[in-house]
C-alpha cells in the first residue's frame, strides 16, 4: 500500500534526510509524512512595501530586486547580505548558512518575491533566512494560506526547515495514484456532513481558502476523537462481559438506621433517582463504574455515605480516596459526624498517618474491623490490604491516573465498585469522551 512506503523515497528526502525526519519527527512512512501536520498558517494574499514595514510585523511578503551581494565577516562570523530593494526602500537579506547554496541560486538585478521576519539592526531593516521565489508574472505570486511546520534546530541544519517539509510532503501527494482511502465509514461521513479524508489531508496542507480549511480541520478532529471515543466504548463494554463484581443483595440494618434516625435531611430526588442507579449497578452482578458529577453542596458526599452503608450491609469494606490530606481529613470529620451514633468503624490514612497508628489501621483492615477507610494516595500502597474491599469513592478523578484506579481493583480477586464524584460541570457530551469508561449521574437539584 503506498502509505506505507518508506520515506526514504519520496522525491527530496534520500537515505540521509529520511534518518533525521525519522529521528526528530518520527516520521517513517509516507503516511506518517501525511499525517504530520502544521501547527498554524500565514495570509501570503497581502504584499507589503519596504517603507510600510514597522517592528509590529511579524512576516512581511515583498516583490522587488537584489540589487547587488556582499560578503561581511570571516570564519564563523561569516554572513552573506542581499541589498533588496522594491523602488520604495531598502532591506538587506541576510544568510549566516548554505551561503555558497544561495550564491549560486539568486542572482543580481533579477526580480524576486521575499518573505520573512523583519529586523531592525544598525537602523536597518533585515530578514535572517527568508524564503525566495522567482518572480517572472503574475502567477508566481504567492496567495492564500501558507502552512508553516514545526522543525528542530538538527533539521534546519540539514536544510529542512518549513518550507522544506511542505515541498516534501507535496513531492509525496504527487506519488499518489488516485485518491487517499476513505478512513471512516460512508454513513458517518454522510450523517456528520464530513469532507472526504482525502480532501481533509489535501486542504490541511496547502488550504485553497479559509472555509476549506476549516472544514478539513473539522474532519481529522472528528475522526480522531470518533475513534478515541468509539475505543473506549469498546473498552467498556469489553469489561462490563469479562469484570463481574460483588453482588449487594440487600439493604439491611446500617442503611435503614441511618435513614430513619441520622439522615441530617430529606433527600432531594435528584439524590434518590442516582442511589437506584447505583443500587441497580451494585445488584447487577457486573462492576460498577460510575462518574457522579454535582456542584458543591449538592448531597454527592451524602449518597457516597448511604451506598457504602448498603456496602456493609452485604459484608463489604469500602474506602474514599480524595486527592489531598486536607480533603481527605475533611471527608473524615463529615463521615465520622454522620455516623458518630452508629457501629460503624472509619479510619484516616495518608501520608502523615503515624507509624503505630498505621500498623493497626493496616491490621484492622485486615480483619475487617475498619469499615471505611478515607485517605489519599497512601491507599494504593501495595501495604494496604483489606479483607473484602466491596466499593470505592474517588474524589475529584482528574487529580488521579486511570493506573491508580485500576490498582485499587487489584486488592482483591474481584474488583470492587468504583463511584468517581467531580464537582467539576461537565456537559454530557464532553464526559462521554472525557470519562467514556464510566457511566454518568447527575445530581441537578441542592438540598
Amino acid at each position: 500500500m503506498i502509505l506505507q512506503t518508506d520515506i526514504k523515497f519520496v522525491p527530496g528526502v534520500g537515505p540521509k534526510r529520511a534518518g533525521i525526519l525519522n529521528k526528530e519527527l518520527d516520521v517513517f512512512t509516507l503516511g506518517d509524512l501525511l499525517r504530520y501536520y502544521p501547527y498554524r498558517y500565514i495570509d501570503r494574499s497581502r504584499m507589503y512595501y519596504v517603507h510600510e514595514i514597522d517592528g509590529s510585523m511579524p512576516y512581511i511578503q515583498l516583490k522587488g530586486k537584489i540589487t547587488a551581494f556582499e560578503m561581511f565577516g570571516e570564519g564563523r562570523k561569516k554572513r552573506l547580505v542581499a541589498h533588496f530593494t522594491d523602488g520604495t526602500g531598502f532591506i538587506d537579506l541576510v544568510w549566516f548558512q548554505g551561503i555558497r547554496f544561495v550564491e549560486n541560486k539568486y542572482k543580481a538585478n533579477q526580480e524576486y518575491i521575499v518573505f520573512g521576519k523583519p529586523t531592525l539592526f544598525n537602523n536597518r531593516w533585515n530578514i535572517a533566512h527568508p524564503d525566495i521565489d522567482p518572480y517572472l508574472s503574475e502567477a508566481d505570486r504567492p496567495d492564500g494560506l501558507m502552512a508553516m511546520y514545526n522543525t528542530t534546530e538538527k533539521m534546519k541544519n540539514h536544510y529542512l526547515n518549513s518550507k522544506a517539509v511542505q515541498k516534501i510532503i507535496e513531492n509525496a501527494f504527487g506519488m499518489i495514484n488516485g485518491r487517499l482511502p476513505e478512513s471512516l465509514s460512508a454513513d458517518v461521513v454522510k450523517t456528520a456532513h464530513l469532507m472526504s479524508f482525502h480532501d481533509a489531508v489535501e486542504n490541511i496542507h496547502f488550504p485553497r481558502n479559509p472555509v476549506l480549511l476549516r472544514d478539513a480541520e473539522f474532519r481529522l478532529k472528528f475522526e480522531e476523537l470518533f475513534f478515541i471515543q468509539l475505543n473506549i466504548v469498546r473498552y467498556a463494554a469489553d469489561r462490563k462481559d469479562k469484570l463481574n463484581g460483588f453482588v449487594f443483595k440487600r439493604v439491611g440494618k446500617y442503611l435503614n438506621l441511618f435513614y430513619e434516625k441520622h439522615l441530617p435531611f430529606e433527600l432531594t430526588n435528584a439524590q434518590k433517582r442516582v442511589i437506584k442507579e447505583i443500587r441497580k449497578d451494585t445488584a447487577s452482578g457486573k462492576q460498577m463504574n460510575r462518574l457522579l458529577q454535582g456542584d458543591v453542596g449538592s448531597g454527592k458526599t451524602l449518597v457516597a455515605v448511604m451506598c457504602m452503608l448498603i456496602a456493609m450491609d452485604n459484608g463489604f469494606q469500602s474506602c474514599l480516596m480524595a486527592p489531598t490530606e486536607i480533603l481527605a481529613s475533611q471527608h473524615f470529620e463529615t463521615f465520622r459526624g454522620l455516623l458518630s451514633d452508629m457501629d460503624v468503624n472509619v479510619a484516616l490514612l495518608t501520608g502523615s498517618t503515624r507509624k503505630k497508628e498505621r500498623a493497626d489501621i493496616h491490621a484492622g483492615l485486615l480483619s475487617g474491623d475498619i469499615h471505611i477507610l478515607i485517605g489519599t494516595h497512601a491507599l494504593i500502597e501495595d501495604v494496604v490490604q483489606f479483607n473484602n474491599l466491596g466499593f470505592v469513592v474517588i474524589d475529584e478523578q482528574h487529580r488521579f491516573g486511570v493506573a491508580q484506579r485500576a490498582k485499587l481493583w487489584s486488592k482483591n480477586e474481584h474488583p470492587p465498585h468504583v463511584l468517581v464524584m467531580t464537582a467539576t460541570p461537565i456537559p454530557r457530551t464532553l464526559a462521554m469522551t472525557v470519562y467514556g469508561d464510566l457511566d454518568v449521574s447527575v445530581i441537578d437539584e441542592l438540598p
